[in-house]
């Protein structure tokens, strides 16, 4: 398992039926633009007062788009095959006629068990002991009721993410440590083997005393 190249993952995939709902996630999640007036101003007026600049998080959001459960589980099979997996995907909960978000999410995990999941509803659609039972991993799951607010929105993309990568980062040093303990074991297996093998040719010299 490697980790992406750059900055932190922030590549996320909206399911959703509703065609507006889509262009406000692009809206809540766009990344902000170094040249636009507002930020401009902000910058000027923090130079000239001696302030200092506003923090912005670093992630940049590489939004994708799927209207039906499908089509996001092909999405998510191509990230994959590409090793340029998804992050994050805010999936609806009611998508007629094809998937609910339930099964999406099932599908999902079911080819990439990594990526974080925000499941979005505006009703009581599922009690949390339904998602648990038909969902084995409700750590990597949050419920955002609509209609959302953009902050929380953008709060969930930046906590959620930095999740994923912290916990991708964590495996990647753990299958290095045990690639350092089997190289080890097998240097101590080879530095046994020479010491048996010198010990056998000292034992089988002639004595050169008497």
């Amino acid at each position: 398992m490697e980790l992406p190249d750059g900055d932190r993952n922030g590549r996320i995939l909206v399911v959703d039926d509703h065609e507006g709902i889509h262009g406000d996630f692009d809206k809540v999640l766009e990344n902000p633009d170094r040249t636009a007036p507002s930020v401009r101003l902000d910058d000027f007026a923090a130079s000239l007062f001696g302030e200092e600049k506003r923090h912005r998080p670093q992630t940049n959001f590489q939004v994708s788009h799927a209207r039906q459960g499908q089509e996001a589980c092909e999405l998510v099979l191509k990230s994959v095959r590409e090793r340029l997996p998804y992050a994050l995907a805010f999936v609806d909960a009611r998508m007629p006629p094809g998937w609910d978000g339930l099964q999406t999410i099932e599908q999902l995990w079911r080819h990439d068990s990594e990526i974080e999941v925000v499941l979005c509803t505006a009703y009581a659609d599922y009690s949390w002991e339904e998602i648990a039972a038909r969902l084995p991993r409700t750590e990597r799951l949050l419920i955002l009721r609509k209609p959302f607010d953009p902050l929380e929105v953008r709060q969930l993309a930046y906590g959620l993410t930095a999740k994923w990568q912290l916990r991708r980062q964590a495996t990647c040093r753990m299958q290095e440590l045990k690639r350092m303990v089997v190289q080890r074991m097998r240097d101590i297996e080879q530095l046994r083997s020479r010491i048996a093998e010198l010990a056998k040719q000292r034992g089988a010299q002639p004595s050169s005393a008497g």
